[in-house]
């Protein structure tokens, strides 16, 4: 299964974009869009530092959701496990 993680963009620059997420900055290839309208402010999905596709950010803020329950289950399986 492949992960892909929503970023921000907050600057670009051809087709680099510095994105950040969660306080991360990572430089993401656009190569991927490079069809596309990608401005500051968009939200895309990043996975191994390429932009897959452009999100809303609803579904941006979803999936941070959705991962911020997936590690709140897994430090409370720690846990309970003594690990």
């Amino acid at each position: 299964m492949c992960l892909a993680i929503p970023m921000q963009v907050v600057e670009v620059e051809g087709f680099t974009a510095r994105c950040v997420a969660r306080g991360v900055e990572r430089r993401v290839s656009l190569l991927l869009l490079q069809h596309e309208d990608v401005a500051p402010g968009d939200f895309v999905a990043v996975h191994l530092g390429h932009a897959t596709q452009r999100l809303p950010e609803a579904d941006a803020r979803l999936a941070w959701a959705l991962y911020d329950e997936l590690l709140a289950a897994d430090d409370a399986a720690r846990t309970a496990s003594g690990r």
